[in-house]
């Protein structure tokens, strides 16, 4: 991928780039039941275009997934609105991600909650989904190339932790990093191979689970791609 020039016009982006081809998906993502304003003014003011190559940065404004490499995809915006608007609903103060992708979902959390730790364990990823944070400024973000299972230890525990790739049940280390009162917001597989959207919130020793939209997601998959 082409380092971008951030200059004023390609960070505001022009033709199917530009900010009235984003406020067009925001539109939509109302329309399509995202209500909190505040993240949907997030997503109308940041580029999404900077999170993909150059060959497929005219599509970054349509309501779909689209690829970033290594088996690996941008999740559509309205998956992306739906999962921050869960996450930041309680006005949480730290927050873990887990699957930092591009850097994308990474970036509009960022911008919405204090102090946010996030883990690829896709060293291709994590690299150049840095460079882009960096230049976006995104300055409340820890990074770390690492298993995601294992979520970040040293920094819990969490409000919240999102989840961004598909578990049939939940690691016991993001459980256990998750605080009294918190939530983790994740795509869970069914046994019948159904994915979920679920929020769970830890009440004490107890994990309420609350299932909500069908979603389709890569598996979390254990280990490092250096």
């Amino acid at each position: 991928m082409h380092s971008p020039d951030l200059g004023r016009d390609r960070l505001l982006g022009v033709g199917m780039t530009s900010q009235r081809t984003r406020d067009r998906l925001v539109a939509r993502l109302a329309a399509s039941g995202i209500d909190d304003l505040e993240v949907l003014e997030v997503i109308g003011r940041e580029p999404r275009h900077l999170f993909l190559d150059e060959a497929l940065a005219h599509r970054a404004y349509e309501d779909t997934a689209l690829p970033i490499g290594n088996g690996q995809t941008l999740s559509q915006p309205w998956i992306v609105a739906r999962m921050t608007e869960l996450v930041v609903a309680e006005a949480p103060q730290r927050v873990l991600e887990i699957g930092t992708g591009s850097g994308y979902q990474t970036l509009i959390l960022s911008r919405l909650v204090p102090l946010l730790w996030s883990v690829e364990r896709i060293h291709a990823l994590h690299r150049r989904a840095a460079q882009r944070l960096r230049w976006l400024h995104a300055d409340n973000v820890r990074l770390r190339l690492a298993d995601g299972g294992h979520g970040w230890p040293e920094a819990a525990p969490y409000d919240a932790i999102l989840l961004t790739a598909c578990a049939s049940e939940l690691p016991e280390a993001l459980l256990a990093q998750l605080a009294d009162g918190g939530t983790l917001i994740a795509p869970l597989e069914a046994p019948d191979g159904r994915q979920w959207l679920t929020r769970v919130r830890r009440r004490g020793a107890r994990f309420e689970y609350q299932r909500l939209e069908g979603v389709r997601f890569v598996p979390l998959l254990e280990g490092v791609i250096r």
